[in-house]
């Protein structure tokens, strides 16, 4: 067997159990079968490709098994129950009946929908199929992860056919897959050589573009030869496999060769159990552990057809470094393919340097639909038929934090490091939990291994997939169920890669004194709630799940958060209220010095004035009276004269926001009351009818003009996004500030700072910020006593508070006593009493609460011109109304009920040629007397600069216990002109009856006929294929045309049982005003839970009169995340628009466009903080620096890939660049993998390896790489090493200890400018009289003519005599060494002054064939 020298990979040579082919087991003789080739086609659906089936007596028995078969394939609800001709006529019901060649339609039932044939062989293009590819997303609902892995455009991994290392990355989208050949051709221009042919990794042949679409993510691009096999290690570049960030060792190019000498071969036996289906279609790998190191994953690939297959064995030999003796294997699969679930009955290992082997009896699944669910495993090796080690099922426990949208839906990776290796890195998908990582919630995981040792640190990220993918992790606990010890792991931050660092991956170490027995506690526990060893109960609310207390860090960390938030309150001149849950009233201190806990919230005695603030240290004087203040004497609590030392009190602040006070003199004097509200000491009674907790209240938080922050968290606050939407999850800074508008007592208005008339406000079911002003913005401030939070109620619509989603988006809740309502106010700047133009109180009546919005407090009137976006129905009693004081924006609206009345919600929308006014509430005080059956009711409402009225919209919201309501008609009459307009409904607005819709619109009538028709708009909406796709939430639709929108309409009657279901299409009508030529549809579902995205494929909306079909195309889950907000809405465009909203960096495209992807390796800490330049060389120019960005704003981190657009017009033939960073930020080091460089106009692609460290500390601690540009049949220009001699005059104080920088230039451009800071030959640089070599690495800069060098005047001694300077350079045909004399000081006081200076080249030496000049 021939030996291929191993490399930096590890590599494998496949053969025969016994150096054979092997036989078939069995022979047989078969007749020949006559197979019909058979078209299938879904009823009423042109847009179904079909399916093609070959029917033959082998592969079909009956004719029902065929009908189980396309029920598999032909989405159906109920699946194929029918099969009929393409008429749909004459229905099939044996097997004899198909025709071959023909075609048949597939349904469900007896009734059939012709379709038209021709159309539907037209196939949709790939990206338009929602099909999921064969590399699953196994373990958790795919509606989480599914957006991130099967969203068009795909991106793929081409491999150059066998030379793994020859890679690159294509993006699959319209203009490249128009066909299978442009496709290839694609690849040629991409590749730089022939492509005709494509594989999949494990040697299969690729023979149509859909297979390419539906590979695992990676293919082998090849020419006429055969498939080579080679290590195409896919999980390296595309699957999350291994945890994202995390690498094995890497060893220097430079240690192959010693590498290679220490190597051992091994031959892997692996045989695949004969049960059913045990064969696997993934890709095999295999790590075996020594007690030097472990080798990489190896893995196994074949060139004799497929491996791992039912009952056979396939034997390797594989070459692996020195690693020791080995003393355990990890084998595992890629979970790839159509049947990647594989069974394994045993692996057998020999050494073939020493001949030893060793047997491991495996009979385990891995597949993730089996067993435990993992798809890698690990086996210790035996000795004398004992395990080494044992194997040990670990317990991890993972608690996300209680942070608002802590919580994530990306894949979760964790590797655990012990004395004695690790796991390896495994998904965490199989929690005893219905949803993993929920926000609060802890996860428990079981993760099976060959026994770690002591453990030390895990390694805990996730993949960055799915709508909602940050993650707050607060801590890991890894039980050790083999030696009955947990391992404690405290995070307590953020992954996220908008948040913090902007890292997903974290290292975590396990702390000394974290490590204890499960007999060990710290705490008690009782009936469920956790007290501190001093007995103090640590929280009200049930434990859920396992209980670890991480030795007191944690619950320092979380008094320290909160005394930051709440340490605002006890600030100098603060009025302040002590509330104590315990006796239920507030702390008073009565004329007589005497203090209890039993006030009431008015009691004039109960509030305390901070006269005296010193860190946590105050002085609590008595509002009331002047001279007394709060005070411990001798550990009794009294009123003293102010000043004293017994008045001086230390606030201690628990995580549950209340507060202990305790003596500043005598530590551990503690405020104490009994349950009677009298003050006690620690001795008086059992813990149980004491407390010294205290909810502290400050006065005046919303007074008129006040700037407050609402916080949600101690380092959280509602936050007003860019779209408007509001959040809780915003941070603690000005665009979290409030400015307060004061209404009435106890009503305020919210308006953001950042972005001024933009309210808080609720409205239509949802919470925002895009309030005008108007009585939607309205609030009540509902204090909740318990933790000194308030709750905001809306005035529009009593019982509905903002509240927070698990996410932390707003969203309008009935009010419960969960932390989802609350808001911990923090005052940034104290408001003012009693202001001018303050609007009155609620008994003045809501018309002059409507009337005070004109004045300064509101300050929201609209300038002219101005369309305003909705409007409030006012009540005006026509009695009252006179002809002068009528405006041109007045009308007068009546309502004819018929004979069903209805006592919902009722709203109305005006539409003009110039604008529309709405949602506009029509009701009165008494709203029970409204809308009543045969009743006429009317309203004045108040319509602005809309221009011509063309057609209204109205309807109710269904709140009422009266679904129905009988509308016969709307009458609008305008004040002032009399003008008049009717509109004849004669319609039921029901959600159970007809269609199901609680709305409609009435066209204007013009001489007895409509101006615009009614029309009813047919919508057909798909659900795509995908696990998990289908939804219960409620959808909604808008559509837009050139005449305005139909309004937001709830899809309620389907021509389906149920609703949105996997693969299902939906059949809804929307009746609305003709709009004209539609532009596009608003989608709208709002999700409870992640259980109930949804994944919509297209909309289909059809206009029966004019047989016009628009098409909007979706393809992705509902709700879904952009920019870190999740959204709930989506705009879909008309598929022809769609197609010319290509992405910006296409669609922007000019000469000399280019696009440049950087990517940053995937070793830990390869992310660096830096700013990143680049230069790009040409024949003509250079393009000088290009600044692409900085690590600071979450650019260049480890494992990603940026891309710029840059322009290179008129630079010539490109053949180099230099790429480099500043050294900037708290951790410069940069890991470059790649850098590759895109013509977007020429499709021009150039892929340039770097695969090195950029630092200082790092190889020959250059910042600045360079790298030429290779061409077909053009050797690239060689990367040369030029050692530098830099010689330092003998004149008196001519060393420096400044910064020198060089810059060497020649005939083929220059280096740049590169900082010379590791002297080979000196400790310390540039003294007196010293040579200092250096060495710099650039692309062939030809014949050396001038160097740049200066220094940067740093230092107490930064001048600097500089005799000369030396370049030695060698290439491959010539050598060169040239003299730069100098003799010149750089120096700002000597000589001219300049610290730069440009040497000519006066001679040259050896081989060179420099010219030089001489300096004069």
């Amino acid at each position: 067997m021939s030996e291929t020298p191993s490399t930096s990979f590890s590599m494998i040579h496949p053969s025969s159990s016994e150096g054979q082919v092997r036989s078939p087991r069995h022979l047989r003789i078969t007749h020949p079968v006559v197979a019909k080739r058979i078209s299938f086609y879904k009823s009423g659906d042109p847009q179904f490709g079909g399916v093609r089936v070959v029917v033959n007596p082998r592969s079909f028995k009956s004719f029902d098994a065929l009908l189980d078969n396309l029920s598999g394939k032909v989405p159906l609800p109920f699946g194929v129950r029918n099969i009929s001709t393409p008429r749909g006529r004459h229905s099939i019901t044996r097997l004899e009946e198909l025709e071959d060649g023909e075609s048949y339609l597939c349904s469900h039932g007896r009734k059939v929908q012709p379709v038209d044939l021709d159309k539907a062989r037209q196939r949709p293009r790939p990206w338009l199929s929602s099909r999921a590819s064969s590399v699953q997303t196994q373990g958790r609902p795919v509606a989480a992860a599914a957006p991130g892995l099967l969203r068009a455009p795909r991106r793929l991994l081409v491999f150059r056919n066998g030379d793994p290392r020859t890679r690159c990355a294509v993006v699959l989208n319209r203009r490249v897959t128009q066909s299978f050949e442009a496709f290839l051709q694609h690849l040629t221009l991409v590749m730089q050589y022939p492509v005709a042919k494509l594989y999949a990794t494990d040697g299969r042949k690729v023979p149509s573009l859909q297979a390419v679409i539906l590979s695992s993510g990676a293919v082998v691009a090849a020419g006429r030869e055969p498939f080579k096999p080679g290590n195409y290690d896919i999980q390296k570049y595309l699957l999350p496999a291994r945890l994202p960030g995390i690498s094995h060792r890497v060893h220097r190019k430079g240690n192959a060769k010693s590498e290679s000498r220490k190597s051992g071969n091994w031959k892997v036996s692996i045989i695949t159990s004969d049960l059913p289906n045990a064969g696997t279609s993934s890709q095999i790998y295999i790590v075996l552990y020594g007690q030097h190191r472990s080798s990489a994953p190896i893995y196994l690939y074949g060139t004799d057809g497929a491996r791992f297959q039912d009952g056979h064995e396939d034997i390797f030999t594989i070459k692996v470094g020195d690693i020791g003796t080995v003393f355990k294997i990890r084998i595992g699969h890629t979970n790839s393919g159509c049947s990647p679930s594989w069974h394994c009955k045993k692996i057998q290992l020999q050494n073939m340097n020493s001949g030893e082997q060793f047997y491991i009896p495996v009979q385990r699944w891995l597949a993730r639909d089996q067993e435990d669910g993992e798809i890698c495993r690990e086996f210790p090796l035996l000795n004398k038929g004992q395990p080494i080690l044992p194997v040990t099922r670990y317990e991890v426990f993972v608690a996300t934090g209680e942070l608002w949208n802590a919580g994530t839906v990306a894949n979760v990776y964790i590797s655990i490091y012990g004395e004695k290796g690790d796991t390896g890195s495994r998904q965490l998908f199989r929690s005893k939990n219905s949803f993993n990582f929920l926000r609060g919630q802890t996860d428990a995981f079981f993760l099976e291994a060959v026994h770690l040792g002591d453990l030390y640190k895990i390694v805990i990220g996730h993949d960055g997939l799915g709508p909602g993918n940050g993650w707050f992790l607060d801590d890991v606990v890894v039980k050790d169920t083999t030696k009955n010890h947990d391992y404690a792991f405290f995070c307590h931050r953020w992954l996220d890669q908008g948040e913090d660092d902007g890292k997903i991956v974290r290292e975590l170490y396990a702390r000394t004194n974290s490590i204890f027995s499960a007999s060990e506690c710290h705490v008690q526990i009782f009936l469920g709630k956790l007290f501190y060893d001093d007995g103090r109960k640590h929280d009200t609310t049930e434990t859920h799940g396992p209980l670890f207390i991480f030795s007191g860090k944690k619950l320092e960390l979380q008094r320290k958060e909160t005394w930051a938030a709440e340490s605002w309150k006890f600030m100098k001149g603060n009025t302040l209220q002590f509330y104590n849950r315990l006796t239920g009233g507030f702390v008073r201190l009565h004329p007589d010095g005497t203090v209890d806990a039993l006030g009431e919230k008015t009691d004039k005695y109960g509030l305390f004035d901070v006269i005296f603030n010193k860190g946590n240290i105050c002085i609590f004087q008595s509002h009331e009276m002047r001279h007394l203040s709060l005070a411990l004497d001798n550990d009794f609590v009294t009123g003293m004269p102010t000043g004293g030392a017994s008045t001086e009190l230390q606030v201690l602040y628990q995580p549950n926001r209340c507060a202990l006070l305790q003596s500043a003199v005598i530590p551990g004097q503690m405020v104490i009351f009994d349950r009677h509200g009298k003050v006690a000491d620690e001795s008086s009674g059992g813990y149980a009818n004491l407390s010294k907790e205290f909810v502290t209240f400050v006065k005046g938080v919303f007074l008129n003009s006040a700037v407050v922050l609402l916080a949600t968290s101690v380092c959280q606050a509602l936050c007003l996004q860019p779209d408007g939407t509001c959040t809780g999850a915003g941070n603690h800074s000005e665009k979290s500030y409030w400015k307060v508008h004061k209404i009435s007592s106890g009503i305020c208005m919210f308006e953001s700072v950042k972005n001024a008339r933009m309210y808080l406000r609720i409205k239509d079911g949802r919470c925002d910020g895009t309030g005008t002003g108007d009585i939607d913005c309205h609030f009540k401030i509902k204090n909740n006593l318990e933790n000194a939070s308030i709750s905001l109620e809306s005035t529009r619509s009593p019982g509905l508070f903002v509240g927070l989603q698990p996410d932390g988006r707003a969203k309008p809740v009935i009010y419960t006593k969960d932390e989802n309502v609350c808001f911990y106010p923090q005052v940034i700047q104290f408001g003012r009493k009693n202001p001018m133009g303050m609007s009155p109180t609620p008994s003045q009546g809501e018309g002059k609460i409507h009337e005070s919005q004109n004045q300064n407090v509101m300050s929201s009137e609209p300038e002219a011109g101005d369309l305003l976006p909705s409007s409030t129905a006012k009540e005006i009693r026509l009695s009252q109304s006179s002809e002068t004081l009528l405006s041109e924006d007045e009308w007068k609206v009546i309502v004819l009920t018929g004979n069903t009345g209805t006592q919902a919600n009722v709203t109305l929308w005006v539409y003009g040629d110039e604008g529309v006014t709405g949602p506009i509430s029509l009701s009165k005080d008494n709203p029970e007397q409204l809308f009543l059956a045969r009743q006429e009711d009317e309203f004045q409402v108040e319509i602005r600069r809309i221009g011509e009225i063309y057609k209204i919209r109205i309807g109710h919201d269904g709140t009422s216990g009266q679904p129905e309501w009988n509308l016969q008609r709307v009458t609008m009459q305008h004040m002032r002109s009399k003008k008049k307009l009717d509109f004849i409904a004669n319609v039921c607005l029901s959600g159970i009856r007809a269609d199901g819709d609680i709305v409609c619109e009435l066209p204007v009538i013009k001489d007895g006929q409509p101006i615009f028709p009614l029309v009813r708009y047919h919508v057909d909406v798909y659900t795509g294929l995908l696990k998990q796709d289908k939804t219960e939430s409620e959808v909604s639709l808008c559509l837009y045309g050139e005449r305005g929108d139909s309004g937001l309409r709830l899809l309620r009657k389907s021509n389906m049982p149920i609703r949105f279901q996997r693969g299902q299409i939906d059949k809804f009508q929307v009746e609305a005003v003709s709009l004209g030529k539609l532009q596009k549809v608003l989608l709208h579902c709002e999700a409870s839970d992640k259980s109930q995205y949804w994944y919509c494929d297209k909309v289909i909306v059809r206009e029966p009169s004019t047989a016009s079909e628009f098409v909007f195309i979706c393809e992705r889950w509902l709700p879904f995340m952009s920019q870190g907000i999740i959204h709930s809405e989506i705009e879909l465009y008309l598929q022809e628009m769609q197609i010319n909203h290509q992405p910006k960096i296409q669609e922007e495209a000019n000469d000399g466009d280019w696009k440049v992807t950087v990517v940053t390796g995937e070793l830990e800490n390869a992310g660096t903080t830096a700013t990143v330049s680049l230069y790009v060389y040409g024949e003509a120019r250079c393009s000088g620096p290009i600044i692409l960005g900085s690590g600071k704003h979450q650019l260049f981190s480890s494992n990603s890939a940026d891309m710029f657009k840059i322009n290179l017009k008129d630079i010539g033939e490109i053949y180099k660049i230099r790429i480099g960073h500043d050294n900037s930020g708290k951790d410069p080091r940069w890991y470059l993998e790649e850098v590759r460089l895109e013509n977007l106009v020429t499709y021009e692609l150039f892929c340039l390896t770097v695969d090195s460290w950029i630092a200082e500390n790092e190889n020959d601690g250059d910042t600045w790489k360079e790298v030429p540009i290779v061409r077909t049949n053009i050797a690239p220009l060689p990367v040369v090493v030029y050692e530098i001699c830099i010689y330092t005059g003998t004149k008196s104080g001519a060393e420096t200890e400044s910064n020198v920088s060089v810059n060497l230039i020649g005939t083929r451009g220059d280096s740049g400018n590169r900082k010379l800071h590791q002297s080979k030959s000196n400790k310390t640089r540039f003294q007196r009289g010293q040579i200092d070599i250096f060495s710099i690495k650039a692309v062939s800069l030809g014949q050396l003519r001038k160097v740049l060098i200066t220094h940067d005047s740093t230092g107490p001694g930064n001048g600097w005599f500089l005799k000369s300077v030396v370049v030695k350079s060698e290439e491959e045909d010539s050598s060169q060494e040239v003299l730069f004399p100098c003799n010149r000081w750089l120096d700002e006081y000597q000589d001219d002054g300049k610290t730069q200076l440009e040497l000519l080249a006066e001679n040259s030496h050896g081989e060179g064939r420099g010219t030089g000049q001489t300096t004069s």
